[in-house]
Protein backbone atom coordinates (compact mmCIF):
# COMPACT_ATOMS: atom_id res chain seq x y z
CA UNK A 1 0.00 0.00 0.00
CA UNK A 2 3.04 2.30 0.18
CA UNK A 3 2.53 3.38 -3.46
CA UNK A 4 -0.87 4.85 -2.58
CA UNK A 5 -0.16 6.29 0.84
CA UNK A 6 -2.00 9.60 1.56
CA UNK A 7 -4.00 9.33 -1.69
CA UNK A 8 -7.41 9.08 0.08
CA UNK A 9 -8.52 6.50 -2.50
CA UNK A 10 -7.91 2.79 -2.75
CA UNK A 11 -5.13 1.68 -5.06
CA UNK A 12 -7.58 -0.35 -7.14
CA UNK A 13 -9.62 2.78 -7.89
CA UNK A 14 -6.54 4.83 -8.79
CA UNK A 15 -5.11 2.17 -11.10
CA UNK A 16 -8.54 1.60 -12.63
CA UNK A 17 -8.81 5.28 -13.54
CA UNK A 18 -5.28 5.37 -14.98
CA UNK A 19 -5.99 2.23 -16.99
CA UNK A 20 -9.30 3.56 -18.38
CA UNK A 21 -7.84 6.93 -19.34
CA UNK A 22 -4.83 5.41 -21.09
CA UNK A 23 -6.76 2.64 -22.81
CA UNK A 24 -10.00 4.14 -24.10
CA UNK A 25 -9.15 7.62 -25.43
CA UNK A 26 -11.38 9.72 -23.16
CA UNK A 27 -10.93 13.14 -21.57
CA UNK A 28 -10.34 13.71 -17.87
CA UNK A 29 -13.76 15.34 -17.54
CA UNK A 30 -15.44 12.34 -19.18
CA UNK A 31 -13.64 10.05 -16.77
CA UNK A 32 -14.71 12.26 -13.86
CA UNK A 33 -18.37 11.76 -14.89
CA UNK A 34 -17.90 8.03 -15.36
CA UNK A 35 -16.49 7.68 -11.87
CA UNK A 36 -19.30 9.80 -10.42
CA UNK A 37 -21.84 7.41 -11.97
CA UNK A 38 -20.07 4.64 -10.05
CA UNK A 39 -20.33 6.54 -6.77
CA UNK A 40 -16.72 7.80 -6.71
CA UNK A 41 -16.36 11.58 -6.57
CA UNK A 42 -12.96 12.60 -7.90
CA UNK A 43 -11.96 15.83 -9.64
CA UNK A 44 -10.49 15.79 -13.15
CA UNK A 45 -7.33 17.53 -11.91
CA UNK A 46 -6.81 14.68 -9.45
CA UNK A 47 -7.19 12.20 -12.31
CA UNK A 48 -4.54 14.14 -14.22
CA UNK A 49 -2.12 13.89 -11.28
CA UNK A 50 -2.77 10.16 -10.97
CA UNK A 51 -1.95 9.60 -14.65
CA UNK A 52 1.21 11.70 -14.37
CA UNK A 53 2.41 9.70 -11.38
CA UNK A 54 1.28 6.15 -12.09
CA UNK A 55 1.37 5.82 -15.89
CA UNK A 56 5.20 6.17 -16.03
CA UNK A 57 5.53 3.92 -12.99
CA UNK A 58 3.36 1.27 -14.65
CA UNK A 59 5.49 1.39 -17.80
CA UNK A 60 8.64 1.09 -15.69
CA UNK A 61 7.37 -1.94 -13.78
CA UNK A 62 6.18 -3.71 -16.93
CA UNK A 63 9.34 -3.04 -18.93
CA UNK A 64 10.83 -6.45 -18.18
CA UNK A 65 7.63 -8.21 -19.24
CA UNK A 66 7.25 -6.55 -22.65
CA UNK A 67 10.88 -6.58 -23.80
CA UNK A 68 11.52 -8.82 -26.85
CA UNK A 69 13.11 -12.21 -26.25
CA UNK A 70 14.59 -12.88 -29.67
CA UNK A 71 16.01 -10.96 -32.58
CA UNK A 72 13.77 -10.14 -35.53
CA UNK A 73 13.38 -7.27 -37.95
CA UNK A 74 12.39 -3.87 -36.56
CA UNK A 75 10.16 -1.20 -38.04
CA UNK A 76 11.24 2.27 -36.93
CA UNK A 77 9.48 5.56 -37.64
CA UNK A 78 8.51 8.85 -36.03
CA UNK A 79 5.18 10.64 -35.84
CA UNK A 80 4.15 14.15 -34.86
CA UNK A 81 2.37 15.27 -31.71
CA UNK A 82 1.58 18.76 -30.47
CA UNK A 83 3.18 20.00 -27.25
CA UNK A 84 2.39 23.56 -26.11
CA UNK A 85 1.15 24.40 -29.61
CA UNK A 86 4.31 23.16 -31.38
CA UNK A 87 4.99 19.94 -33.23
CA UNK A 88 7.33 17.47 -31.54
CA UNK A 89 8.51 14.06 -32.68
CA UNK A 90 7.56 10.73 -31.17
CA UNK A 91 10.02 8.05 -32.25
CA UNK A 92 8.60 4.53 -32.11
CA UNK A 93 9.82 1.03 -32.95
CA UNK A 94 7.88 -2.21 -33.30
CA UNK A 95 8.88 -5.74 -34.22
CA UNK A 96 7.86 -7.58 -37.38
CA UNK A 97 5.08 -9.15 -35.28
CA UNK A 98 3.75 -5.69 -34.40
CA UNK A 99 4.86 -5.69 -30.76
CA UNK A 100 6.11 -2.40 -29.33
CA UNK A 101 9.84 -2.20 -28.63
CA UNK A 102 10.19 1.30 -27.26
CA UNK A 103 9.37 4.97 -27.85
CA UNK A 104 11.06 8.33 -27.37
CA UNK A 105 9.74 11.90 -27.44
CA UNK A 106 12.11 14.43 -28.97
CA UNK A 107 12.00 18.14 -29.71
CA UNK A 108 14.11 17.57 -32.84
CA UNK A 109 14.07 15.25 -35.83
CA UNK A 110 17.68 14.58 -36.75
CA UNK A 111 20.45 11.97 -36.67
CA UNK A 112 21.22 12.66 -33.01
CA UNK A 113 17.61 12.03 -31.93
CA UNK A 114 17.45 8.85 -34.03
CA UNK A 115 20.73 7.61 -32.52
CA UNK A 116 19.58 8.36 -28.95
CA UNK A 117 16.35 6.46 -29.57
CA UNK A 118 17.92 3.38 -31.16
CA UNK A 119 20.76 3.38 -28.63
CA UNK A 120 18.23 3.49 -25.81
CA UNK A 121 16.71 0.21 -27.05
CA UNK A 122 19.96 -1.54 -27.93
CA UNK A 123 21.72 -0.86 -24.63
CA UNK A 124 19.03 -2.81 -22.76
CA UNK A 125 19.35 -5.86 -25.01
CA UNK A 126 21.50 -8.95 -25.08
CA UNK A 127 23.21 -9.82 -28.35
CA UNK A 128 20.67 -12.48 -29.38
CA UNK A 129 17.79 -10.03 -28.82
CA UNK A 130 19.13 -7.45 -31.28
CA UNK A 131 17.65 -7.14 -34.78
CA UNK A 132 18.89 -8.62 -38.03
CA UNK A 133 17.09 -5.99 -40.12
CA UNK A 134 15.92 -2.43 -39.45
CA UNK A 135 13.24 -0.90 -41.67
CA UNK A 136 12.94 2.90 -41.84
CA UNK A 137 11.73 5.56 -44.26
CA UNK A 138 14.06 7.50 -46.57
CA UNK A 139 15.12 10.02 -43.91
CA UNK A 140 18.95 10.26 -44.00
CA UNK A 141 19.06 10.71 -40.22
CA UNK A 142 18.43 6.98 -39.72
CA UNK A 143 21.31 5.99 -42.01
CA UNK A 144 23.74 8.20 -40.09
CA UNK A 145 22.46 6.95 -36.73
CA UNK A 146 22.71 3.26 -37.71
CA UNK A 147 26.23 3.70 -39.10
CA UNK A 148 27.37 5.36 -35.87
CA UNK A 149 25.82 2.60 -33.75
CA UNK A 150 27.63 -0.01 -35.84
CA UNK A 151 30.94 1.79 -35.32
CA UNK A 152 30.29 1.88 -31.57
CA UNK A 153 29.55 -1.84 -31.51
CA UNK A 154 25.92 -1.59 -30.42
CA UNK A 155 24.81 -3.00 -33.78
CA UNK A 156 26.45 -5.81 -35.71
CA UNK A 157 28.03 -4.83 -39.02
CA UNK A 158 25.88 -7.35 -40.88
CA UNK A 159 22.56 -5.79 -39.76
CA UNK A 160 20.61 -4.78 -42.89
CA UNK A 161 19.13 -1.29 -43.06
CA UNK A 162 16.17 -1.28 -45.46
CA UNK A 163 14.65 2.03 -46.60
CA UNK A 164 11.54 0.71 -48.35
CA UNK A 165 8.39 2.67 -47.55
CA UNK A 166 5.80 -0.12 -47.89
CA UNK A 167 7.67 -2.28 -45.36
CA UNK A 168 6.75 0.30 -42.72
CA UNK A 169 3.00 0.18 -43.37
CA UNK A 170 2.49 -1.71 -40.12
CA UNK A 171 4.06 0.96 -37.92
CA UNK A 172 2.23 3.71 -39.83
CA UNK A 173 -1.02 1.94 -38.95
CA UNK A 174 0.14 1.59 -35.35
CA UNK A 175 0.78 5.36 -35.19
CA UNK A 176 -2.84 5.98 -36.19
CA UNK A 177 -4.23 3.81 -33.41
CA UNK A 178 -2.03 5.54 -30.84
CA UNK A 179 -3.14 8.97 -32.08
CA UNK A 180 -6.76 8.06 -31.42
CA UNK A 181 -5.80 7.97 -27.74
CA UNK A 182 -3.81 11.21 -27.96
CA UNK A 183 -6.54 13.20 -29.76
CA UNK A 184 -8.85 13.77 -26.74
CA UNK A 185 -5.97 15.41 -24.83
CA UNK A 186 -6.23 18.40 -27.23
CA UNK A 187 -2.46 18.84 -27.03
CA UNK A 188 -0.03 18.62 -24.14
CA UNK A 189 1.28 21.51 -22.07
CA UNK A 190 4.88 20.33 -21.63
CA UNK A 191 7.28 17.64 -22.80
CA UNK A 192 7.30 16.13 -19.32
CA UNK A 193 3.53 15.69 -19.07
CA UNK A 194 3.35 14.56 -22.71
CA UNK A 195 5.90 11.78 -22.26
CA UNK A 196 4.41 10.65 -18.94
CA UNK A 197 0.97 10.32 -20.51
CA UNK A 198 2.27 8.65 -23.68
CA UNK A 199 3.97 6.00 -21.55
CA UNK A 200 0.54 5.03 -20.25
CA UNK A 201 -0.95 5.06 -23.77
CA UNK A 202 1.84 2.86 -25.11
CA UNK A 203 1.53 0.31 -22.29
CA UNK A 204 -2.22 -0.03 -22.76
CA UNK A 205 -1.67 -0.40 -26.52
CA UNK A 206 0.60 -3.34 -25.69
CA UNK A 207 -2.26 -4.95 -23.78
CA UNK A 208 -4.57 -4.31 -26.74
CA UNK A 209 -2.11 -5.98 -29.10
CA UNK A 210 -1.82 -9.04 -26.88
CA UNK A 211 1.84 -8.37 -26.21
CA UNK A 212 1.51 -9.21 -22.51
CA UNK A 213 -1.10 -11.98 -22.75
CA UNK A 214 1.43 -14.68 -21.95
CA UNK A 215 1.60 -13.36 -18.38
CA UNK A 216 -2.14 -13.87 -17.73
CA UNK A 217 -2.92 -16.69 -20.18
CA UNK A 218 -6.66 -17.17 -20.94
CA UNK A 219 -7.75 -14.85 -18.12
CA UNK A 220 -8.96 -12.05 -20.40
CA UNK A 221 -9.75 -8.60 -19.04
CA UNK A 222 -9.80 -9.76 -15.43
CA UNK A 223 -6.33 -11.18 -15.92
CA UNK A 224 -5.13 -7.82 -17.30
CA UNK A 225 -6.52 -5.94 -14.30
CA UNK A 226 -5.09 -8.41 -11.82
CA UNK A 227 -1.70 -8.38 -13.57
CA UNK A 228 -1.49 -4.58 -13.31
CA UNK A 229 -2.56 -4.57 -9.66
CA UNK A 230 0.07 -7.18 -8.79
CA UNK A 231 2.83 -4.86 -10.00
CA UNK A 232 1.79 -2.47 -7.21
CA UNK A 233 1.38 -5.13 -4.55
CA UNK A 234 -2.45 -5.08 -4.51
Amino acid sequence: MHDFKWKHFKGEIILGCVRWYCKYGISYRDLEEMMLERGVEVDHTTLFRWVQQYAPELEKRLRWFYRPRMGESWKVDETYIKVKGKWKYLYRAITKSGYTLDFYLSATRNARAAKVFLGKILRKMKSFEKPNKINTDQAPSYSHAIEELKREGLLNDWVVHRKIKYLNNRIESDHGKLKRLIKPTLGFKSMKTAFATIKGFEVMRMFRKGQLNVWFYKQGLRGEIRFIERQFGL
